[in-house]
């Protein structure tokens, strides 16, 4: 029954069309993320990554705090286990951070939209790796029919789409991470960013504070402000992920490289070369073909 006997929609109903949306907004927000960090183009890419860390630390550990889940964090660091996974969880966020930062203000937009499309089959691939989970046929198909789109790419090009492999790797190898460790989203995030936080300082200080300290109103609010940005879409996405199947939420994933893709190429001024647009073919096809291979359940 999808409604109630007087015909208004069903908690169940309501419930699924609130994450639907939840979980688009989400997408959504992560997918317009480079207009973000376009406008930060005047601050060097490693300055807006510690940025990024500090400012989402703090944000993070305020919502935690309001939550009256701050001991999270705590509980997380004394287990000798999900400390060590936190440590490699804030390495590999940072480096993926990082490298997504300096790919915008580099131009690179589109060739990190491939990444993402490519990401959950990596994933797919993680889990039979990791968690001994089945692949079935057409599962092997699609993540060996991604590996071709970007092994050509590498041929035709000369060398690899770094940018592309390096974002979809440490971020599928995050994922893998926080599943094996069962570190929850918000609090896993808050740790990760304390950890790393310490080394952004550091960083600041030894080259003199940067666009803050220069006084520079528009950079100073963009870049306090990475705080609330990057943690948004996160607990947007917390708040989809317990009301919709998982294959809804792994189909919609895909609208987030799309729009990344879009902006690439009619509002940044990218172009894909051939061998690029001959990769994302490939991969596009693949992520397609693993979606047509699902069970057609919703639970």
């Amino acid at each position: 029954m999808s409604g109630t006997p007087d015909g208004a929609p069903s908690p169940q109903a309501r419930s699924l069309r609130r994450g639907t949306l939840a979980a688009f907004a989400a997408y959504g927000m992560w997918g317009i993320l480079p207009l973000y960090w376009k406008q930060l183009s005047g601050v060097g890419a490693v300055e807006v990554l510690c940025h990024r860390v500090i400012w989402s630390g703090l944000f993070l550990v305020a919502v935690l705090l309001a939550k009256g889940r701050l001991d999270e964090v705590l509980h997380i660091w004394r287990q000798r286990a999900s400390a060590l996974a936190v440590l490699a969880c804030s390495l590999l966020i940072t480096v993926n951070w990082g490298i997504y930062i300096w790919a915008v203000q580099a131009g690179r937009v589109t060739e990190s939209s491939l990444g993402y499309y490519i990401t959950p089959l990596l994933s797919v691939a993680l889990g039979a790796f990791f968690f001994h989970e089945r692949l079935d046929r057409w599962a092997k198909v699609s993540v060996g029919l991604a590996l071709l789109g970007v092994a050509v790419a590498t041929w035709r090009l000369g060398s690899l789409p770094w940018v592309a492999v390096v974002l979809s790797t440490s971020f599928a190898l995050y994922g893998a991470l926080k599943k094996k460790a069962g570190l929850d989203a918000l609090s896993g995030l808050a740790a990760e960013t304390l950890i790393a936080m310490p080394l952004a300082l550091a960083y600041l200080g030894w080259t003199g504070g940067g666009a803050i300290l220069r006084g520079e109103p528009k950079a100073t609010a963009l870049l306090v402000l990475a705080g609330p940005v990057t943690a948004l879409p996160l607990l947007t996405f917390a708040y989809a992920a317990v009301r919709i199947p998982l294959q809804r939420l792994g189909f919609i994933q895909y609208f987030s490289p799309t729009l990344q893709l879009g902006l690439g190429l009619f509002f940044m001024g990218e172009h894909l070369s051939p061998p690029m647009a001959l990769a994302f073919g490939v991969v596009v096809a693949a992520v397609l073909l693993y979606a047509a291979t699902r069970p057609r359940r919703e639970g």
